[in-house]
């Protein structure tokens, strides 16, 4: 039961922060902030309101989770591929957080892994094997190729 409440504690983290940073236009770094500020800070004050194993890790699982809401608009905007980043990356805390002993911002790498992972699902649905993150490379390179280009008419007047 303990570990379902966790992978509640990630879905949850991960699309209310999305929530609050498209709807509330508050920016990714202070929702994230705020909702991790309200959960901690609520578990720091009231701990016996939950069983000391789940005291100790919603904390660090809702901080992570929130990591994953943060990401933009243009990359995510399903609540499914948010939730689903949430349940990975609650099952990668959970199973691998001594993995990272020493690497430093476990919790980052891991919502970092989670969400790589929903973005590169449409790779492995599409027939023609392109992704969205190809698509946002070639776009990137011809914008970079534009402005090289227009720096060097700039530079010939």
């Amino acid at each position: 039961m303990e570990t379902f409440i966790l992978y509640l504690v990630g879905v949850i983290a991960s699309t209310a922060t999305y929530y609050v940073n498209t709807k509330f236009h508050q920016g990714a770094v202070r929702s994230s902030a705020l909702l991790t500020l309200l959960v901690a800070g609520f578990l720091h004050f009231f701990p016996q309101t939950v069983t000391p194993y789940l005291a100790q890790y919603i904390p660090p699982v809702f901080i992570g989770a929130s990591f994953i809401g943060m990401v933009s608009k243009s990359q995510l905007s399903t609540y499914f591929g948010l939730s689903l980043a949430g349940v990975i990356f609650t099952t990668i805390l959970l199973n691998t957080s001594t993995f990272f002993t020493g690497y430093g911002g476990a919790l980052g790498t891991s919502a970092c892994i989670a969400l790589l992972v929903v973005l590169s699902i449409p790779y492995f649905k599409s027939p023609r094997k392109m992704t969205v993150g190809f698509l946002q490379l070639r776009k990137t390179i011809l914008k970079k190729q534009g402005k090289i280009s227009k720096r060097r008419v700039d530079l010939f007047k």
